[in-house]
Parts: structure tokens; C-alpha cells; sequence
């Protein structure tokens, strides 16, 4: 596939995601797909990952996920997201459930894609987890801290 065709590719995941219906996966993403390898975070396999996004539906039912900068050079897109939505429902996290906040969140990643035969096989991930657990009010920050960032204090 060319540099644009992946590019296309990730930009109908993320439509897919922002649908909500994490059927639509299989259209892009591998069966054997594996999130966030050789971390505690990963996922091995698409219906793993498709849980994993019910699970997120269902804490935020609100929410998008737009591409904010997209490059490809050889079988990997990097893309630069921003994730916004409402804690509204029960969600589950590292093995603890959360009960609804009703707190709007919005972080930032850096997500790493590698595509083979059309598929998108691997997804590496840096995600601002800090921002975003401080959001739901389940990190406290540091008076410094809310001076220095005032947008995880928000």
C-alpha cells in the first residue's frame, strides 16, 4: 500500500472509533491485532481490543477522537490525536471500576500504526494519562502542579 492509502486507512479507524460500534474494526484492524506490546497495557488479539472500546463506550458515550497531525513512511502512521468526552457511565481501568464522574476529559496521544496487507497489525502508544486521570478527579495535583498545568487541574 502506498504512504497515502495507509494514511487513508488510519483515518477510517478513527471515524470507526468516533461511530462507537467497535464491530467496524474489523473493516481496518487485523485479527491478530496487539495494542500497546511489551506493556502492562496490552491488548493481544481484535477481540480483546473490541472489548476494550465497549468498555470505553460505555464510561464515555461522548466521546471523539480527532487526528490532529498525520505522517506514514513505510508501514507505520503516526498520528497525533486529542481524545474529549463525558465520564457518564461505569468504566473500568487497570482491573478497578469507576463509577461516573460526570467530568469532561481531554488528553492528548502520540499513536504509532503498523499496517501489513491492508490491516492495521500494531499499535504502540503515548498517552497523557496523567492529564487525563487528574481530569476525573482520580489524581490530585500538587498546588505547583496546578500552577505549572493549569489544564490538568481543570
Amino acid at each position: 500500500m502506498s504512504l497515502e492509502e495507509n494514511k487513508a486507512l488510519i483515518r477510517s479507524l478513527y471515524k470507526a472509533f468516533n461511530k462507537h460500534n467497535p464491530a467496524l474494526l474489523d473493516e481496518v484492524m487485523a485479527p491478530d491485532f496487539v495494542d500497546a506490546p511489551n506493556t502492562p497495557f496490552e491488548l493481544r488479539g481484535l477481540e480483546s481490543y473490541k472489548q476494550f472500546e465497549a468498555n470505553f463506550i460505555k464510561g464515555f458515550p461522548d466521546y471523539q477522537d480527532t487526528i490532529e497531525d498525520i505522517i506514514a513512511e513505510g508501514d507505520k502512521v503516526w498520528v497525533l490525536g486529542k481524545v474529549t468526552g463525558t465520564h457518564k457511565g461505569k468504566w473500568g481501568f487497570l482491573g478497578i471500576t469507576f463509577a461516573p464522574t460526570g467530568k469532561k476529559i481531554t488528553w492528548t496521544a502520540v499513536n504509532i500504526f503498523r499496517i501489513v496487507n491492508g490491516k492495521i497489525v500494531e499499535r504502540k502508544s503515548v498517552r497523557d494519562l496523567l492529564v487525563f486521570l487528574t481530569q476525573l478527579g482520580l489524581v490530585e495535583p500538587t498546588e505547583k502542579g496546578k500552577k505549572l498545568f493549569p489544564e490538568a487541574a481543570k
